[in-house]
């Protein structure tokens, strides 16, 4: 195979252009496409080479896609239209057009694309943009295969389920069985006997999906969790197959890491509703794009100071005077992972870096809207093996 010409669209920071050079597959990105301008100067800074098209997709004319003679689209579309805490306006938003576009651009291309990757939220598998999605590529003549896909199944620490689709135009073939249904991890390799598997499961990812989506029940232990949500966290710490939370730390001093410390109000006001982890923990929840301004549901928070014993400083917390709370609290020093720290989490390289002029709020925006590398790499090479 020749080098592969790559149109990414919705370029954000460049995950998908990290992930096509860790997959190793030779390829050139043709060009970038995005409108966000911080994230455009963090993928400039980055990949200064490749051209970046700063405009709308529906600003480029069926002309402008054919010039560019593809052979590859990597995607990842607005995710707010399919999110479950969002409207789910799907087609009906405004920031689905570009996709809808896409589409109708796709069957009237000079030379239709070979391969096309899209991720997206878990959401978008129930979505109308998904049905548009299905029904353009079968009538294109594609192959595909739809997937729920962890980190956790690449070995990280952390959990970001994402849907993805890998289409092969036709004639071509993947190197795994294809199933109509949405699968739960990668597809199984075809040496493997299918009867000795569940339907859409992954030997290194088992039942990945239902583990990140139990909902809690039963009643509340220390720090608002449930008994369920304990033995969960339990369970996912001793997941071997998992990497620690320690192999993805900043090197640095106490010092210098203070400035992620958790302030005083911060840590009386939300410390029972925070995700707390250590640095010998093999699980972390997903971090969105607003970590480090908002601390309910954005993310984990890491215990530095591993001695002290979680449980004993929320035990009977809520039945302290506020000074006592906040002298518990502060024994655990609690403080957010630094951008540094999620970027490792994500599967970005050691050379990825900020811009100077990219704030940290700004850096943890652009991170929480982004991707994870390894995953998407690892799809990449069963898209084109």
């Amino acid at each position: 195979m020749g080098s592969l010409r790559v149109l990414e669209l919705y370029s954000g920071i460049g995950g998908m252009h990290y992930a096509l050079k860790e997959s190793g597959v030779p390829a050139q990105v043709v060009a970038a496409v995005d409108v966000n301008t911080i994230t455009n100067q963090i993928y400039s800074h980055n990949f200064p080479d490749t051209p970046l098209w700063s405009k709308t997709i529906e600003g480029l004319t069926l002309d402008d896609f054919n010039k560019l003679a593809f052979d590859m689209i990597l995607m990842s579309p607005p995710c707010q239209p399919f999110t479950r805490i969002g409207l789910q306006g799907d087609i009906s938003d405004p920031r689905t057009k570009s996709f809808l576009y896409i589409l109708d651009l796709l069957p009237r291309l000079s030379k239709m694309p070979h391969f096309i990757l899209l991720e997206n939220v878990k959401g978008f598998e129930t979505s109308s943009a998904r049905e548009c999605l299905v029904k353009t590529l079968r009538e294109c003549g594609y192959t595909f295969q739809e997937m729920l896909i962890s980190p956790t199944c690449v070995g990280l620490p952390n959990s970001r389920l994402r849907y993805f689709l890998i289409a092969k135009a036709s004639p071509g073939n993947f190197s795994f069985q294809t199933h109509s249904e949405i699968l739960d991890g990668f597809p199984p390799p075809v040496e493997n006997d299918a009867s000795d598997l569940p339907a859409g499961s992954d030997p290194l990812c088992p039942s990945t999906c239902q583990q990140e989506e139990d909902v809690e029940e039963g009643g509340f232990l220390y720090k608002l969790e449930t008994a369920k949500e304990v033995r969960r966290k339990l369970n996912q710490n001793s997941n071997l197959t998992v990497r620690q939370i320690q192999d993805f730390l900043e090197q640095r001093t106490e010092e210098e890491m203070a400035r992620y410390l958790l302030p005083p109000k911060t840590l009386l006001r939300y410390a029972v509703l925070m995700d707390i982890v250590r640095p010998t923990c093999r699980r972390s929840v997903c971090f969105t794009k607003g970590y480090g301004h908002y601390v309910e549901g954005t993310g984990s928070v890491l215990q530095s100071c591993v001695e002290t014993e979680m449980e004993s400083v929320f035990k009977g917390l809520d039945q302290q005077p506020e000074e006592e709370k906040l002298q518990r609290l502060l024994k655990l020093k609690l403080r957010y992972f630094s951008p540094r720290e999620i970027a490792n989490l994500m599967g970005f390289p050691q050379s990825f870096s900020f811009p100077e002029q990219i704030s940290t709020k700004q850096q943890y925006r652009a991170l929480g809207n982004s991707l994870n590398v390894v995953v998407v790499a690892r799809l990449i090479q069963l898209l084109v093996s």
